[in-house]
Parts: structure tokens; sequence; C-alpha cells
């Protein structure tokens, strides 16, 4: 694997990292690929002012489920810009070790700039790798624990991604999967469909990405709900499979349990 260097610009001043990447060539949709490099700058106000700061609740939540503890080695895949790494930077701690996997080099290059400016110990320990959700370069039964956020929504094949996953991970151990919750409630699917329309996209317009978050709904309706999910999970070979529906049913998340 080969490392490389990546210049980071700010409105103020040039700054360049040097961050310890890994890359593995990734094949996927492309433009997926290059609707999350896009996003990339403004992801994190975004999730911020259209959550109302909720995420990073359901975000804590998330990690709670996987049951990652202090000294594991544990995976975010679709780490994104790095919240679900953190967090588990912070319960893996300084003898841990965290892997931040995603397809985006662009979410990577915000990831490793928020890693060097919030400078706590235990962040120390992540490493970001851009590679592929279908293909990841881990021997079988590497990860003590993996998280998920708002991933496996946008991965072409979710079973071959789940198959993936249930093979990097330890016998005995759970991946945590947040997401939207495609709901069976007329009410909720509503609900959630007027905020994508008359909040999220008006939002996001704001900041020139109205196509990108469009997206969003198609998105949203080619999901699986949560006991497909969990039916997923059962037929690809996890033991147990439990998707919990939070914020009113609008998020949902799966805990999937490997066999011991």
């Amino acid at each position: 694997m080969a490392s490389f260097q990546l210049s980071l610009a700010s409105s103020s001043s040039s700054q360049v990292l040097s961050s310890r990447f890994r890359y593995k060539a990734v094949q996927c949709a492309n433009e997926r690929q290059e609707l999350f490099n896009r996003i990339a700058p403004v992801y994190d106000n975004l999730n911020d002012l259209l959550s109302l700061g909720q995420h990073r609740i359901w975000k804590r939540m998330a990690v709670s489920w996987s049951g990652a503890k202090m000294g594991d080695c544990v995976l975010d895949l679709c780490c994104g810009s790095g919240d679900l790494a953190f967090l588990l930077s912070e319960k893996a701690g300084s003898n841990g070790k965290v892997t931040g996997l995603d397809f985006s080099k662009e979410q990577l290059v915000v990831a490793s700039s928020r890693q060097h400016s919030l400078a706590k110990s235990c962040f120390k320990n992540i490493e970001w790798v851009e590679g592929d959700a279908l293909d990841m370069p881990y021997s079988d039964g590497y990860f003590d624990a993996i998280t998920m956020g708002y991933g496996l929504r946008n991965v072409v094949d979710k079973r071959h991604a789940m198959k993936e996953i249930l093979r990097v991970l330890k016998a005995g151990s759970r991946v945590s999967i947040l997401d939207f919750n495609k709901s069976n409630k007329p009410l909720t699917a509503s609900i959630m469909e007027w905020m994508i329309d008359n909040v999220v996209v008006p939002v996001a317009t704001g900041y020139g990405l109205a196509e990108e978050y469009r997206y969003l709904k198609s998105s949203i309706k080619e999901f699986l709900t949560g006991e497909e999910l969990e039916k997923l999970a059962l037929e690809v070979g996890f033991s147990s499979a439990r998707h919990y529906e939070i914020s009113g049913g609008l998020m949902g998340n799966l805990v999937a349990k490997k066999s011991d």
C-alpha cells in the first residue's frame, strides 16, 4: 500500500498535512463517489443544520451498540468525515486501533484535517483508508467491532457489503449500522418526504447542492425496511440481527452479531 501527502486549503491559508493514508483501487458507482467528493467541504455543517445537532446523539448510540471497548481493533466503514471514527477512538483508547475507510478521497481529506485540529491523544490511533466496502483489504476476523453510518444505503450491492462485513468481523462481535429509516408507516414516510422536499433540499440549495441532496429521497425509497435489513443480515450469516427505530422512526440502527 502506498502512502501519499494531501494538501488542504482553508479560506484563510493553505495548509499541508502529512497524513498516512492507505489506498486500494475502488470499484463502485462513479456517480456516487463523485457526489460524496462534491459535498465533502460542507458535509459536517449540513449535518448539524439539517438534524439540529441530533445526528451526534444518533452516532453515539450507534457506537454504543457496536460494543467497541478499550484496546479493540475497530472499523468505521464508509467513514465520511470521521464522526463515528472519532467516537470509536475514544472507546478503543490509545492501546486500540481505529480504521476509517471510505471511497471518497475528499471526505478522507476532511476527516484527516479534523483529526489534526481536534488533537486528542486517543485520535492518534486512527488510520484513514481509501477503499471499497465491497472488497476490503483485511483478513477474515480482523475487527472487534464495526460501525457504518449512512453508508449501506449508498453501496451498489448491499448483500455483498453485508457479507464483507461478516467476513472481516471477529466471531462473537457486532456491527452497528445507522441510517435513515425506511418506514412502513405512511405517516412517518410522509413526514420524511416532506422534510426532504421542504427542509433538506432548500437548505442544501443555499450551499449550491440541491441536486446532490435530491438524491437522498430516491436512495431512501430504494433502501430496505428494518425488517428487510434484519432478514438480510441473517441470510448472509449473522447469528442475530435487530433493527431499532430512533428519532420517532425517522432514523434506524441495525445491530447484527457474528456467531461465537
